[in-house]
This record gives structure tokens, sequence and C-alpha cells, in this order.
């Protein structure tokens, strides 16, 4: 039998309120840590530190770290901007944060 429409909206909109909690969750999370790292003290622009993070997220992948060109990252920096390279073991011995 097949679901009234009614249901399936009702639905949506539970699964819709998953994500934005789930989304909130994860935001918190990568900010505490972002602050811990110092990011907090620095004066960036957001679509340079968005690059950097999906230049980061791609090495953490698998990938070649290229940033996505989401929401215009692509060429925002010019190419001058360098994101820091992070060493291994710089946030390491902090419990808490899984």
């Amino acid at each position: 039998m097949k679901k009234p429409s009614s249901k399936i909206r009702e639905e949506i909109a539970k699964l819709q309120d998953q994500l934005r909690q789930a989304e909130t969750r994860e935001a918190e999370r990568i900010g505490r840590i972002a602050l811990r790292a110092g990011l907090g003290e620095i004066e960036i622009e957001e679509i340079t530190m968005l690059a950097s993070f999906e230049e980061l997220a791609g090495r953490f992948r698998g990938g070649k770290g290229q940033a996505a060109g989401r929401k215009n990252a692509a060429g925002a920096t010019g190419g001058s901007a360098k994101a820091a390279p992070i060493t291994a073991g710089t946030a390491q011995g902090e419990a808490g944060e899984s």
C-alpha cells in the first residue's frame, strides 16, 4: 500500500530535523577542534578558510587535496594563499573529541 503524501511530508520533516541536529553536532565538534588549534585567533577570509578545509578534507579522503570549488572557493584566493602544512601530532593527546 502506498503512503499518503502527508505521511511522506512528515517523514521528510523528521529527517530534515535529524539532519540539522547532526550538522550542528558536527559543526560544534569541528569548531572546538579549530579553536584548540588556534584558528579563532587568525584573521582570514571565510572563502580562503573554506578552500583550505576542502583541501584538508581531500587529503583525508585520499585525494590530491584540491578544493572542490563549492560556493566559489575555487580561484577565490587568487592562487597566492596556501594552507600551512599540518604536521602529524599537532592535536594529538587531547581526548574527548569523538
